[in-house]
């Protein structure tokens, strides 16, 4: 698989939120391949940012790895209940990244039923099915990513990458149409910030 370049994140955030839309999301489990395309994301930028966990340039232990470089997954834990995939972003140093919100699952939906729902894709429910990956813990939850991929590189991989295309699963570029931007959510405590446009949906 080719994933993404580190270039591809050494951008502006909210320019690589929205290009990451239609992009995969891939995940080797158990020697398999599970497949996503990525149809929602979040932008957050430390340097401007109240929502961002280093806002203000803020170093913590937990906070670090927005600190690295472009291409380097921060995985963090909330709610005491669900892990969350961000693709670091801008020059290292420069704290930002994209969250992975919500993606359409494409090769492999047995295996990512299974880890939500106990049951294989076929014996859920369309309801199931449409929510299956919607939302960033769902997601986590489906491709067996928590914080043991933190700091992980998504550039280099091997297990956990994205990418613009994977010809050996059959899965070409995609170029999304009619992408919305809309205010983030989950933000009320970030003041002015929680009006910035930066949620991305495909």
């Amino acid at each position: 698989m080719e994933s993404l370049p580190a270039a591809f994140y050494a951008r502006d955030t909210v320019r690589v939120a929205r290009a990451l839309l239609g992009k995969y999301l891939l995940r080797r489990l158990d020697g398999a391949w599970l497949a996503a395309a990525i149809c929602e994301t979040e932008a957050y930028v430390g340097r401007c940012d109240k929502a961002c966990h280093a806002y203000g340039y803020r170093r913590t232990p937990r906070t670090e790895t927005l600190f690295a470089a472009p291409g380097t997954a921060y995985v963090y834990f909330v709610y005491g209940m669900h892990h969350c995939l961000n693709a670091v972003t801008e020059p290292e140093g420069e704290p930002s990244a994209v969250l992975i919100r919500a993606a359409r699952p494409l090769v492999g939906r047995d295996a990512m039923a299974l880890r939500r729902h106990g049951r294989p894709w076929g014996a859920l429910t369309p309801a199931q099915q449409r929510a299956l990956l919607d939302g960033p813990g769902r997601l986590c939850q489906a491709f067996a990513v928590d914080r043991a991929f933190d700091r992980a590189s998504l550039v280099a991989g091997p297990d956990l990458l994205i990418a613009a295309e994977a010809p050996e699963l059959g899965l070409g570029p995609r170029r999304p149409r009619g992408i919305r931007a809309t205010p983030r959510i989950g933000i009320d405590y970030a003041e002015e910030a929680r009006a910035f446009p930066w949620r991305f949906l495909w």
